[in-house]
């Protein structure tokens, strides 16, 4: 299963409706529209008791012997596993705060909700100053997870590349505080390697994560927190979406870490595709790339306001 972004429309007025075979057949199970202030208190909740009831293996990490593969392995604080301290008292346990609009998944109350992103940083990545952006292409590997250890994810022994802002929104800010590895390193048969890269786990509530709508035929449930281990081996340093002459990451026109609700076009209702996707970014029928200043190279230099009004001219259709 591709991980994807989420869905932006909802059924709500039907509500969300899910398979479940029993002995007699499917039967059809309707999950109503929920409040997105309702279900982030919850999700909180439900994520503090497994962080609080877990851990990870610390131990290896701290002390790695001269086999160990450097996965991030979790599980429950119980029987000889008593003494382990948890993923909630780890030092290397990072919180952000993420404001979310409920508008961002079709709901039309006009609820604007924090949210809590856990980031555990098993292992940093050795490459310093090396953290992808949030419209950077990002190398990886990783497993998805809920929380009652049911894998709905996972991509093979080779990374594969994503750009963090067509993921579903806690894994692309999640992946930002991780550094990339030394490599690639050709192993002869076709395949690489990476090492020193970053490894650790993201915990994510359904508001970060698919909300209401996951995947058709996933294993996740609607609103459902989600985990992924994951291991950052590179990244492709000002990735260009749209190829239209700015680094994705530069279109994030209100710093919000959320490429995807940034479209200059919207206001006029003329499009519905955000900047980093979208080669005209104001659709003044003049290319993006014709309005910024640019290098010898073809590579961004800066951005450019013929008139002086304090809008770049790629977002004035002035």
């Amino acid at each position: 299963m591709k991980l994807s972004k989420v869905c932006l429309f909802v059924l709500v007025a039907a509500g969300i409706w899910s398979c479940k075979k029993d002995d007699d057949g499917p039967e059809i199970e309707t999950v109503p529209p929920r409040l997105l202030s309702e279900v982030a208190v919850e999700d909180d909740a439900e994520i503090l008791v497994y962080l609080k009831s877990h851990f990870y293996n610390y131990e290896e990490f701290q002390s790695p012997v001269a086999n160990f593969d450097f996965k991030i392995r979790l599980d429950t604080i119980a029987g000889a596993n008593s003494n382990k301290v948890s993923i909630f008292n780890s030092p290397n346990l990072i919180t952000e705060t993420i404001k979310v609009r409920s508008s961002e998944f079709g709901r039309r109350d006009g609820e604007e909700i924090d949210h809590k992103l856990y980031v555990l940083v098993a292992r940093q990545g050795v490459v310093t100053d090396s953290m992808p952006t949030i419209g950077d292409n990002s190398i990886l590997r990783y497993e998805g997870l809920v929380l009652n250890g049911l894998r709905f994810d996972l991509t093979s022994s080779q990374p594969i590349k994503l750009n963090l802002s067509g993921t579903v929104r806690g894994f692309g800010n999640g992946v930002t505080y991780f550094q990339k590895g030394l490599g690639p390193f050709e192993n002869g048969d076709g395949t690489i390697d990476y090492e020193n890269y970053g490894v650790g786990a993201l915990f994510i509530p359904s508001g970060l994560g698919y909300f209401a709508s996951p995947p058709q035929g996933s294993r996740i449930r609607p609103y459902s927190p989600l985990v992924f281990t994951i291991d950052l081996v590179d990244y492709e340093p000002n990735s260009d979406n749209d190829g239209d002459g700015i680094p994705s990451y530069l279109e994030d026109v209100n710093n919000n870490k959320n490429l995807n609700d940034d479209n200059t076009d919207q206001a006029e209702e003329r499009s519905f595709t955000p900047n980093y996707q979208d080669f005209d970014d104001d659709n003044d029928g003049i290319p993006t790339r014709e309005e910024i200043n640019l290098n010898e190279d073809g590579t961004f230099l800066s951005f450019r306001d013929t008139d002086g009004d304090g809008i770049p001219d790629h977002l004035d259709i002035d």
